[in-house]
């Protein structure tokens, strides 16, 4: 997925409401800008890091700059922006980049199911097989071991997908959690039991119930993001 127009850097000053965040550009403009990720972005919200938005090219907006990107270090990119990874998958799928999703003929966004109304983030469908159930989460933090880790708060909305999903299998469909590692320095992915817990524990027995783990890393920079290959799932209690 080409970014255009490209992203351009800037300073972060500080992150708050959730929504909002306070950067100094390289012109030494201050502005407001919208942030489009609502969890805790761990290790990616420090003031001072270098971060790049997008220029939505939308005055109606009341803050016309989204911020897409952090750089915790130098030449290491994090895509923040939780909203873009449908967008992401759906395009490796059409690609035929993800060999566990090829086959389908139809890909619909956002389609209501579930006894707890949520919106399934991706339902493949075709006339020769079960429809496919594919929730997607936006993965940002990392441990000490280069591992990508999820979530990165307390996670209830989570922790409902999981149970939705569960119940995609047991009315003989197939369901998918689909993990977008939105940067390119981890070697594998796993649960944050130490964050939550009981999404992990949910996780597990998702998987135990005949829920698909799927955990893909991305190539990321300002100009480009690509979903590219898949990651090993360490987590002791899929064995």
């Amino acid at each position: 997925m080409k970014l255009e127009p490209a992203l351009f850097p800037a300073t972060l000053i500080k992150r708050y409401k959730r929504f909002l965040a306070d950067v100094t550009l390289d012109n030494g403009d201050v502005i407001t800008v919208h942030t489009p990720n609502t969890g805790a972005m761990l290790g990616l919200s420090e003031p001072g890091m270098r971060v790049w938005l997008r220029d939505t090219k939308n005055p109606k907006r009341k803050y016309q700059y989204s911020w897409e990107m952090s750089e915790p270090t130098t030449g290491t990119y994090v895509g923040v922006h939780t909203g873009i990874v449908n967008s992401l998958l759906t395009e490796a799928i059409e690609s035929n980049r993800i060999p566990e999703l090829t086959g389908y003929s139809r890909i619909q966004q956002e389609r209501p199911y579930g006894n707890e109304k949520s919106r399934i983030d991706l339902l493949l469908s075709d006339s020769e097989r079960a429809d496919c159930y594919v929730e997607i989460k936006n993965v940002t933090a990392k441990d000490e071991q280069q591992r990508a880790i999820f979530p990165d708060a307390v996670s209830t909305r989570g922790q409902k997908h999981l149970r939705e999903l569960i119940q995609v299998v047991k009315q003989g469909k197939r369901a998918v959690m689909f993990y977008c590692i939105q940067r390119q320095d981890c070697t594998g992915f796993r649960p944050a039991s130490e964050i939550d817990p009981r999404y992990a524990e949910q996780l597990s027995e998702a998987y135990q119930q005949g829920v698909e783990i799927l955990a893909y890393q991305t190539k990321i920079d300002p100009s480009a993001i690509e979903i590219t290959n898949s990651v090993e799932i360490l987590f002791d209690r899929f064995t």
